[in-house]
């Protein structure tokens, strides 16, 4: 078996060694041609169409976008050891210049800002190129620079702490030209697919080794791969706005997305590589689908605990500005034009009164949590 994946797939023989031989794309249709793969392949579609219906249903999607695109900038953050508590993020992004930011709070919402960056090139220039993927990793690195030098000698390195940390675990192709030409026929792959007729669930995957193999960046590769997978998606109208919460799976199961990945440069494993992505993207479409259920009915019940027992004026405006993110304050509801300063601290008191939200006070300033959109998401 492993002989026959090795004529198929040219493996990379040396870890050390820049893999300048990284085939090219396609892969050969055995290397998918799979019934076990197919199968699965089903259950993810499938899984992806019933999130899209519920998330179409939803009248303000702005509910849904703000909150879960952070939670998926937080856990793919997290697999590169960037760390902040929800309690942190979610103050962070209710700062009004999120410029003065420093440390994790920044670099998580960078990615957000790139995973955004992304859905609206997307949507204008509807091709994936260079420039989009240079573009995503300056806004997370935020780096100036593009495609890593020839003389850079970047290589991964083995982690832990046994006899080969920080030994090369395996070096990216490198010299002139070389990986801009390898970029270029990743994007070549993505955008005709007249000429690469494959289902694009397979093809993210496939690309998303490809990118990672590639490794164009100096730093950073991890989260723009993340991302491109979100837009992809997003491009080919699996999904309608990037809610899909994809790193939480990759997170939890990371040793497996590692293995996967060193899988294809060293054995030529293409079934357990896409098995695995299909899974991720399977088991997150149906997690995100139930946090859309569990914050559409906790939305509901809070409107109508408003409207029978209060007589807050504009309840409806009120009720979604709380589930747009976590913390809300009073200059939230003002700049939108709803109330005046008065007005919407009263009405957030009120609130925090019924216990519906928490009011903290924080470095002189007042923020209100919605409780339950913060359980949902923390689960």
């Amino acid at each position: 078996m492993f002989l026959s994946l090795r004529m198929l797939y040219k493996i990379n023989p040396d870890r050390k060694i820049p893999w300048n031989d990284l085939p090219e794309l396609p892969i050969e249709e055995s290397l998918y041609k799979d019934f076990e793969i197919y199968e699965s392949l089903g259950n993810t579609k499938a899984a992806l169409a019933r999130l899209q219906g519920r998330s179409i249903a939803i009248p303000n999607q702005g509910l849904l976008i703000n909150s879960i695109s952070l939670q998926e900038a937080k856990a793919s953050s997290e697999i590169e050891n960037i760390f902040t508590t929800d309690d942190e993020l979610y103050k962070a992004y209710s700062e009004e210049n999120l410029k003065q930011l420093s440390g994790a709070q920044k670099e998580i919402l960078n990615y957000r800002e790139a995973l955004w960056f992304g859905f609206e090139h997307l949507q204008q220039n509807n091709l994936f190129d260079e420039q989009y993927f240079v573009k995503i990793y300056q806004i997370v690195s935020q780096l100036g620079d593009g495609i890593r030098s020839p003389i850079a000698q970047i290589y991964i390195k083995e982690g832990g702490s046994g006899p080969n940390a920080g030994k090369p675990f395996y070096t990216p192709p490198r010299g002139n030209g070389v990986v801009e030409d390898k970029l270029n026929n990743l994007c070549d792959f993505l955008n005709d697919d007249e000429k690469y007729r494959l289902d694009p669930l397979l093809k993210m995957a496939i690309a998303h080794f490809q990118f990672q193999a590639i490794h164009p960046f100096r730093d950073a590769n991890g989260r723009t791969g993340r991302i491109f997978n979100i837009n992809y998606l997003t491009k080919k109208g699996l999904l309608d706005y990037p809610i899909l919460f994809l790193s939480r799976y990759i997170l939890d199961h990371k040793s497996d997305y590692y293995s996967g990945l060193s899988g294809v440069s060293q054995r030529g494993s293409w079934k357990k590589w896409l098995l695995f992505m299909l899974k991720a993207v399977e088991v997150t479409a149906n997690l995100t689908y139930d946090k859309i259920n569990d914050i559409i009915a906790a939305k509901d019940a809070i409107l109508d605990a408003i409207v029978k027992d209060t007589s807050i004026a504009r309840p409806e405006s009120l009720v979604s500005a709380l589930f747009t993110q976590p913390f809300t304050r009073v200059k939230h509801l003002t700049q939108k034009g709803l109330y005046a300063e008065n007005t919407a601290r009263k009405y957030l008191d009120e609130l925090a009164k019924m216990r519906i939200v928490e009011k903290r006070t924080i470095q002189g300033n007042s923020y209100y949590l919605n409780l339950e959109l913060y359980r949902i998401l923390s689960e």
